[in-house]
């Protein structure tokens, strides 16, 4: 039985890096489902490692801060004539070279790169590529689950985060003038994936989680992608304008007895 009813339909999918990025793993549970995916990555380095991941698929080529680039792949998907029924944007980018600084000293270069990429992005691809999505196409990008906690490792990818949930909200408006185009995100909770592996402090992080989650097993990126698939299927044409967290539950456990009385003995 075809749940999803994904059968036959394309998603454009941005953001597979390598096997750990959660942009393949939802590629992974769509193409299950029956649909097909065509990718897009950052370089040509990138596209290479992922034509041995992935090969036999469509892959192109766009630097999401590069206007002209956007162009031209709304050019070449037109020419392949491409229909979307799908988009997922799973890019972000944070420079955290200058290693984990108090917020009130982020460097401004850093975080107006990081709106760019991991933010405006899903603004310029939605507008550059509208018309080649399907009228009740559904758009669904990564966000995280709270932008309410200061977690100091994340910084300030979490003010970041909290844009790109907000402009998902404005999408949704400005495109319900012409479409039935619906968009909205994923928030996972913390991920074991290549690119947080390059976050200041992420691992202990990932490890205290681990623990805060009642079933005390970390987040699989399974699970987000599968909700992630969900999102881009007929199956949740009722959901727009929304933020589903998916954590496990963590959110719900932060106050758990075993994690208190651990506290309280090594004081």
């Amino acid at each position: 039985m075809d749940f999803l009813q994904l059968g036959g339909k394309t998603v454009l999918v941005f953001g597979v890096a390598n096997r750990r990025s959660v942009a393949y793993h939802v590629a992974c549970v769509l193409e299950a489902a029956g649909a097909q995916c065509v990718h897009v990555v950052q370089n040509q380095q990138i596209r290479q490692s992922v034509e041995k991941l992935l090969p036999q698929r469509e892959i192109f080529i766009c630097d999401v801060q590069q206007p002209q680039q956007i162009e031209q792949l709304r050019q070449q998907l037109a020419e392949r004539g491409h229909k979307f029924h799908g988009l997922l944007h799973c890019v972000a980018y944070a420079d955290y070279s200058a290693g984990p600084l108090p917020f009130h000293q982020t460097p401004r270069e850093a975080f107006l790169q990081a709106v760019d990429v991991s933010c405006y992005s899903l603004i310029a691809l939605s507008n550059a590529l509208k018309d080649l999505l399907e009228p009740d196409a559904s758009v669904v990008t990564v966000s995280i689950s709270t932008t309410q906690m200061a977690s100091e490792s994340y910084g300030y990818m979490a003010p970041i985060k909290a844009a790109l949930d907000s402009t998902i909200v404005f999408l949704a408006k400005s495109f319900s003038r012409f479409s039935r185009v619906r968009f909205n995100a994923v928030a996972p909770g913390l991920l074991k994936t290549s690119a947080s592996a390059g976050i200041p402090g992420y691992v202990d992080a990932y490890l205290y989680a681990e623990k805060v989650i009642p079933r005390k097993q970390a987040l699989q990126t399974e699970e987000v992608a599968s909700v992630a698939a969900f999102l881009l299927s007929p199956r949740s044409s009722g959901i727009n304008a929304q933020k589903i967290v998916v954590d496990a539950g963590m959110g719900i456990n932060y106050f758990d007895r075993e994690l208190i009385e651990r506290v309280l003995r090594e004081q």
